[in-house]
């Protein structure tokens, strides 16, 4: 008897794109990690973090187009949510290696969170306030702003 033939084609795995947020947020995240590494660690990752997302920077654009564009796409979905997860886990490892200062309860991954988030939103507020915002991020932290 021959063998039977499957009638189901077969379809071959195409690699998806990275989207520009993707990109973006994935290099931030290791942006985020060489910070901890500089002195004041807290306040290097802040900064950064600040000024990715301070008003009319790209980043923010190219995440709001990012996830409009995958809304009915659950691959690109998951991607841009796990490459944010890598800027929050970046994060995450330089509060763990820096001492716990500051207002801001939690260990080093609810305070990660809440930081990240922080910092996002400073991409809604007018321009004239992302550096009031990113010294509010800094004292909660236990952090001193650069003088000015």
């Amino acid at each position: 008897m021959p063998a039977a033939t499957s009638s189901i084609p077969r379809r071959t795995a195409v690699p998806v794109k990275p989207s520009d947020a993707e990109r973006r947020l994935l290099a931030l995240a290791g942006e985020v990690t060489a910070a901890a590494k500089r002195d004041r660690p807290v306040a290097a990752a802040l900064k950064l973090l600040a000024s990715q997302y301070a008003p009319g920077s790209a980043l923010p654009r190219a995440v709001a187009r990012a996830w409009l564009a995958g809304r009915d796409d659950k691959t690109m979905t998951l991607a841009l949510a796990w490459a944010r997860e890598n800027v929050r886990l970046a994060l995450e490892e330089v509060l763990a290696g820096s001492s716990h200062e500051g207002a801001l309860p939690g260990g080093a991954d609810v305070r990660a969170w809440l930081l990240l988030a922080g910092c996002e939103a400073i991409a809604h507020e007018p321009p004239a306030a992302g550096a009031d915002r990113l010294r509010d991020l800094l004292e909660l932290t236990g952090q001193e702003a650069d003088p000015l």
